[in-house]
């Protein structure tokens, strides 16, 4: 089977559709706790109108902005391997040793987000560079992004990573007997007769 892997420009816009819908849906969030718990401060407490505002909007916002995001990407790509922006991308999320997604690989790979970032986003970029389009953060959760349009998914599975074949590009040079009458799938009788057609 053709596996292509998502590349860095349309994952790059994958991750900003959902950057969007999450900072909408955080601003709202917001807007109704506010609406529940008015924001208000005591002066007498916090003489300091500066740092009222810190501990009583930022801090509180913050934590529910990190909570939302971590909600959000371990839900969408644990269950199902995208996310909003990804699905409308044709992009999804898989496990390199070919078992199903679960949120505990989901987590890890969330967590590999956090690192990606630190050094000046490093580990997103990784991506535009890396033969098998993996950042920093698919190396340490051991998964790939892949194209679902070019993908024949098999109980949503793919194959191990010694099933990639030698070329770790965008393609694989892994073929079906299918697709490829002299294939991998093919026996070595088949193949030698291939060469000499």
């Amino acid at each position: 089977m053709t596996v292509l892997y998502g590349g860095f420009w349309q994952r790059f816009v994958a991750l900003l559709i959902d950057i969007i819908i999450l900072y909408i849906f955080t601003i709202i969030l917001f807007l109704i706790g506010n609406l529940i718990v008015p924001f208000h401060y005591d002066s007498m407490y916090l003489a300091d109108t500066s740092s009222a505002l810190i501990y009583a909007v930022f801090f509180p916002y913050y934590g529910m902005a990190v909570l939302v995001n971590a909600a959000y990407f371990i839900y969408f790509h644990g269950t199902t391997g995208q996310t909003p922006g990804k699905k409308l991308l044709d992009l999804k999320v898989v496990r390199t040793d070919g078992k199903p997604m679960t949120l505990g690989t989901a987590f890890l790979r969330w967590v590999g987000y956090i690192i990606s970032k630190l050094p000046f986003f490093l580990g997103f970029i990784w991506v535009a560079f890396d033969g098998r389009k993996q950042g920093w953060h698919d190396k340490i959760a051991g998964t790939y992004v892949i194209k679902t349009r070019r993908y024949q998914e098999i109980n949503d599975q793919v194959p191990p990573d010694d099933s990639f074949g030698p070329t770790f590009g965008n393609y694989s040079d892994r073929n079906t007997t299918s697709g490829n009458e002299y294939g991998h799938g093919a026996s070595k009788e088949a193949r030698d007769n291939g060469k000499n057609t």
